[in-house]
């Protein structure tokens, strides 16, 4: 046997922290700028709220943690969301372990996500897909210890860990659905107790002051999902195609998963038993989300992003285990090894030579060297600091970024309005369209890279 029982922790443990340190360190080295996701989180960071107009507010509530901590270091963001994915790793194997007595079987759990690209891959850009990772792992955890154990402290967990995922994305609602069919067939069962409606008090104590937010904002963040599958401009065809399209996108995204879990099993037959708690759960946490999300795309005729599947394959590992466990042959775990050390050394070398390749992705930005400009400009001519920076959140975001003083950012230019730009109270930088800029800027204007640079502040 390769994998002996009594090192299984020790591989786990060098894993984790290979992954963590692979993830942070490539990225760091071949980008040159932040992911745009990334510098969106950090931009609506500047000015902390209960939502935004595209997403709730957790992913931004991280990244601005770290930037206090880090400031403008790009490798911080890296590692912030590899903490993400190595603490989501643990977390299923914490729960694999509520279903194997063998821990071989844990590890292979955890090691098959290797074979998703959306757990390496896809992990330097931090953004709510990424954000989602660990608080659906914890709520499959800690709703699992709660229907087993029924512990007040499980309860209350899985409460605080679901508010703090949809707190992520919305699309953990999907999660919470799944979870309540097999709520209704532990009622069916009649093993459900009213303890377990302790946790709606801190679902509801975190949520409450989003949904104020939302009711407040006319429910953007809502609106904005909406309009980012496509919805109202359906036609019949779109209820066939795009559920197919997402389906076939599905099966591509598990291939290497598969090719590896091949490896380990003598024979693909194997029988399932409904009445089995453990596979049901499992059933409901795994296959039920994604064949909500397929009937969405069928029902509405909307298109379903890949990225949005992100925390949908989590327990995929744990799964496919416990379904094939009888026919698991440890004696082949060679093959198993062999071509998890293959994936998990091409994906970091894909990524590095897509990144440095390819010059024109975002994160090829010469975003420090262009703020660097600015602020030179600004000392030239300036008194005070930059206070407040406009722009959309990919070049303002940028600026803010970078630029010393972290000045707030904020989208408040759409090129038809110039009261904001000229009554600043703030030292203030906008970015934009140079035509528009330059003919209504009574400030400093200057253009770098086919983008106009206004600039109002205390003249010198």
């Amino acid at each position: 046997m390769l994998i002996k029982k009594k090192d299984v922790n020790k591989i786990l443990i060098y894993f984790l922290f290979s992954h963590l340190i692979v993830w942070t360190l490539v990225p760091t080295i071949s980008n040159n700028n932040l992911p745009l996701d990334t510098i969106e989180a950090l931009a609506w960071a500047t000015n902390l709220d209960w939502g935004f107009n595209k997403h709730p507010p957790a992913s931004a509530f991280f990244v601005e943690l770290f930037y206090q901590i880090f400031g403008s270091n790009d490798w911080a963001y890296y590692l912030l969301s590899q903490l993400f994915v190595v603490l989501s790793f643990f977390v299923i194997w914490k729960f694999s372990e509520e279903f194997f007595k063998n821990k071989i079987y844990c590890l292979i759990s955890v090691l098959l996500l290797e074979g998703i690209y959306f757990y390496n891959f896809t992990t330097p850009e931090f953004n709510v897909n990424i954000c989602q990772l660990p608080f659906w792992a914890l709520s499959v955890l800690y709703a699992w210890k709660g229907f087993k154990d029924n512990k007040t402290i499980d309860w209350l967990l899985f409460g605080l860990f679901t508010a703090l995922g949809i707190l992520s994305k919305y699309l953990f609602i999907y999660l919470l659905v799944a979870m309540d069919v097999f709520f209704c067939y532990m009622i069916i069962k009649k093993k459900v107790k009213l303890k377990s409606l302790i946790s709606l008090i801190p679902f509801f104590l975190i949520l409450l002051p989003h949904i104020i937010w939302l009711t407040e904002n006319n429910y953007i963040t809502i609106t904005y999902g909406l309009h980012r599958t496509g919805t109202g401009d359906q036609i019949f065809l779109d209820h066939i195609t795009n559920p197919l399209i997402f389906l076939g996108k599905q099966i591509g995204i598990l291939i290497p998963f598969f090719v590896m879990f091949l490896f380990v099993i003598s024979k693909i037959k194997t029988k399932f038993n409904i009445k089995d708690k453990k596979l049901f759960f499992l059933i409901c946490v795994n296959i039920v989300p994604i064949f909500i999300m397929f009937l969405t795309s069928m029902i509405m005729g909307v298109k379903i992003r890949t990225m949005w599947m992100t925390p949908f394959y989590l327990f995929m590992g744990v799964f496919i285990v416990y379904v094939f466990q009888s026919k698991i042959n440890l004696r082949r775990l060679k093959g198993f090894v062999y071509t998890f050390l293959i994936l998990f050394i091409l994906s970091p070398f894909v990524y590095a030579y897509i990144s440095i390749t390819e010059t024109d992705k975002r994160t090829n930005y010469s975003g420090k060297e262009i703020s660097k400009l600015v602020q030179k400009k600004w000392d030239e001519n300036f008194s005070n600091k930059i206070g407040l920076v406009g722009g959309d959140e990919w070049y303002g975001g940028n600026l803010s970024y970078h630029l010393k003083s972290r000045p707030r950012w904020d989208n408040i230019f759409e090129g038809k309005d110039d009261t904001a730009i000229n009554n600043a109270e703030d030292g203030f930088i906008l970015i934009g369209d140079f035509n528009i800029l330059e003919n209504i800027c009574r400030g400093v204007f200057v253009k770098i890279e086919n983008k106009g640079i206004c600039m109002i502040g205390n003249k010198k």
